[in-house]
């Protein structure tokens, strides 16, 4: 709730999962917040900002955590590429300006298709 002034004057504003938009509890002790560093394209530096996604332990715990993060940081790729909303399970083949995540499938060998 906000006051006249337009100042927040709730005591606990709760988050909201990226993925499935779903309410994270304060009880809800699996749930992670990530911020991904977004990347100078031209030095390959990270600069001062970031992108927070939130992931509640629901998905966690159904071991999509990691698929969701993957598809989330393309989906935000795409739209500051300026690539529109961006197809979530499609590949990108341009440069990004978000560093990219380490994912599980990654340091298994396999390969996204083209």
């Amino acid at each position: 709730m906000q006051n006249e002034s337009g100042e927040n004057v709730d005591l606990y504003v709760p988050r909201k999962c990226s993925w499935t938009n779903r309410l994270v509890p304060a009880k809800d002790h699996s749930s992670v917040q990530i911020n991904v560093a977004h990347v100078d394209p031209v030095t390959g530096i990270a600069t001062s900002d970031y992108t927070p996604y939130c992931l509640a332990g629901y998905i966690r715990f159904k071991s999509e955590g990691d698929m969701a993060l993957t598809a989330l940081v393309r989906q935000t790729d795409a739209n500051i590429l300026g690539g529109g909303g961006g197809d979530v399970g499609v590949p990108m083949t341009t440069t990004t300006t978000t560093a990219a995540v380490a994912t599980t499938s990654d340091h298994m060998g396999m390969e996204e298709e083209e």
